[in-house]
Order: structure tokens, then C-alpha cells, then sequence
């Protein structure tokens, strides 16, 4: 697979929003790093109300960019399992910045406050924790 390529892509900001697109991008990205989701139906399903044929698009495009891989499941060889890459794997603490700004300045959101305290007191330590479980 090829590589985006980003016009003028020497802001860092313009890099990273090229390779992680939308919301959908950072949705899949998120269920495969906290959510333990790994198979194309547990993100169909996951509630978010994806359409397949922007699922399956957007799987690509983050495998184009290698954030993520896909490779056979060994039990059922007929589907793919997605994992991500080292490149996937770098986006934690960018996530878990992202997952505290909510918490502060989103009233609803859904983040347990013993998950944003952890994340406060030991970001470390959870991030050792997360990576861990990849």
C-alpha cells in the first residue's frame, strides 16, 4: 500500500490531522488501544453508529498509513484480526491528552472518574499498563 502524500506536510499539525483524518479514524484507533475491539463487525457494532463501506475505508486508509495491520485470524481463517503498529501504538499519550481535555471540558462524557483520576495521579503507570495489554 502507498502512502498519503500530504502537500506541505512540514507542520506537525497538518502531518497528523492528514494521517488520522476524521473522528472515525481516532474511534477505531481508540477501541483498538482501550476497548479490546479487533475484529471489522466489533467496530461495526461497537455503537457509533459506523456505515460498513466508511469502516472499511477508513481501516485502509490507517493500514495505508501504517497505524494499524491486518493479518489473518489463526482460528478463523477467513477473518482479519487489526492490531496496531508502533506508529498506532506512539498515539497513547496523545489520546490519553485527548481523553483528558474531555474530561474537563466535556460535561457528558463517558470516561469513569476513577480511570481520569489515574490518569492525573500515575499517567505513567497507566500507559505502561495500556501498552501492556496491546
Amino acid at each position: 500500500m502507498q502512502r498519503m502524500n500530504y502537500q506541505n506536510h512540514g507542520c506537525p499539525i497538518r502531518f497528523a490531522a492528514g494521517v488520522l483524518g476524521d473522528r472515525w479514524n481516532l474511534v477505531i484507533i481508540r477501541d483498538l488501544m482501550f476497548k479490546n475491539r479487533k475484529y471489522y463487525g466489533e467496530f461495526l457494532t461497537a455503537g457509533e453508529g459506523i456505515s460498513t463501506n466508511i469502516l472499511a475505508n477508513r481501516l485502509t486508509r490507517l493500514e495505508t498509513e501504517n497505524v494499524i495491520k491486518k493479518s489473518l485470524d489463526p482460528e478463523h481463517g477467513k477473518r482479519y484480526i487489526y492490531t496496531l503498529t508502533e506508529k498506532g501504538k506512539a498515539l497513547l499519550p496523545v489520546l490519553l491528552s485527548m481523553i483528558e481535555w474531555a474530561s474537563v471540558y466535556d460535561a457528558a462524557t463517558e470516561m469513569p472518574s476513577q480511570y481520569v483520576k489515574r490518569l492525573h495521579e500515575d499517567r505513567l503507570a497507566l500507559s505502561e499498563e495500556i501498552l501492556a495489554n496491546l
